[in-house]
């Protein structure tokens, strides 16, 4: 108990630390035309991220430190963005009133799947967490309009032509290596934690000569196993040498097509393994790995897009950082 404390507070004197960096006694961390962002607006933006910095890295106090600080810029370069597009969306000339119909569509969907189809329930959610229901509506229209205009700037501009997928995927081969794989059944008889372990070495042993006089293994695998695969007839599908233990994988991996393991017997448990086939290492076709990398392209001209758009809206707009 007294390191939890010890490690809370350390992660909250390098959150004081890393602010008397760059707070200034009026709190304000950037004015975006006509709106002021404030450093209690960065906190609250960024405070999830930094309790999950805190639990990786407080043990790392210059570590923990410097995320912080990059994690700060990039909440303040995130809300300045969102308020270059809100102004923006407000000088296009748009009726905010036309946004009326999708912002009770999205309020009720939210109760719908986080409240329990109460509406009761967000009220109390809200005044718990000191968010009227008119600033949590507010809240919802702001991400509607950032949506719907990243769609209009940025999204609905991206094209990504078969050349610039097939080009990627020349110069990324690394990527879309795999190495040897094998499709793989097993069963698993686990041993009790206490006590003799000869009973499961028999089941075995009865198992695996079912096996030999023409049982399926799947079948076997479906009445005896105790793995997860059970179910699906102790199919584990096709896996990597790094999936398996190490005293599996050596076996496995030496096994034809085709091939069954003899009784595998480790300290926690026992092993019977099937490889129904074999597959060499092997690149990825670009067939297997097209929607792959469309998605990547498409994310990386997003980001391109996006930020090419943002710093257009900077232009012109007033925005002074303190």
């Amino acid at each position: 108990m007294k390191s939890l404390f010890v490690s809370l507070g350390l992660a909250v004197a390098l959150c004081g630390s890393a602010r008397a960096q760059t707070d200034t006694l009026n709190g304000i961390a950037v004015i975006v035309n006509d709106s002021v962002i404030t450093f209690k607006d960065v906190n609250n933006f960024i405070a999830g991220d930094v309790e999950l910095l805190q639990r990786l890295y407080g043990r790392q106090p210059e570590v923990f430190e410097q995320k912080y600080l990059a994690l700060r810029r990039d909440g303040i370069e995130t809300l300045v963005e969102r308020r270059l597009i809100l102004d923006e969306f407000k000088s296009s000339g748009y009726p905010e009133s036309l946004l009326d119909d999708a912002v009770e569509k999205s309020v009720k969907s939210d109760i719908r799947d986080n409240y329990g189809n109460s509406r009761m329930t967000l009220t109390k959610t809200l005044n718990a967490s000191g968010l009227t229901e008119e600033r949590y509506k507010q809240q919802v229209r702001e991400r509607i309009i950032i949506r719907a205009m990243g769609d209009k700037n940025v999204r609905d501009e991206i094209v990504i032509s078969p050349h610039k997928v097939e080009v990627f995927y020349a110069e990324h081969q690394d990527q879309f290596k795999l190495e040897d794989q094998i499709k793989l059944r097993m069963i698993v008889l686990n041993k009790p934690r206490t006590g003799n372990a000869d009973g499961v070495r028999k089941l075995a042993e009865e198992i695996l000569a079912k096996i030999k006089e023409g049982a399926l293994f799947a079948e076997m695998a479906s009445v005896y196993s105790d793995g997860s695969q059970r179910a699906e007839g102790g199919d584990w599908k096709w896996v990597e040498r790094s999936v398996l233990r190490k005293e599996l994988a050596d076996v496995a991996f030496k096994l034809p097509k085709g091939g069954r393991s003899d009784v595998i017997d480790t300290p926690e448990s026992i092993y019977l393994m099937l490889v129904e086939d074999v597959r060499p290492a092997h690149v990825r076709p670009l067939s297997e790995v097209r929607e792959e990398i469309e998605k990547t392209l498409i994310g990386q001209e997003q980001t391109r897009l996006r930020k090419k758009w943002t710093e257009k809206l900077k232009t012109k707009a007033f925005v002074r950082y303190f």
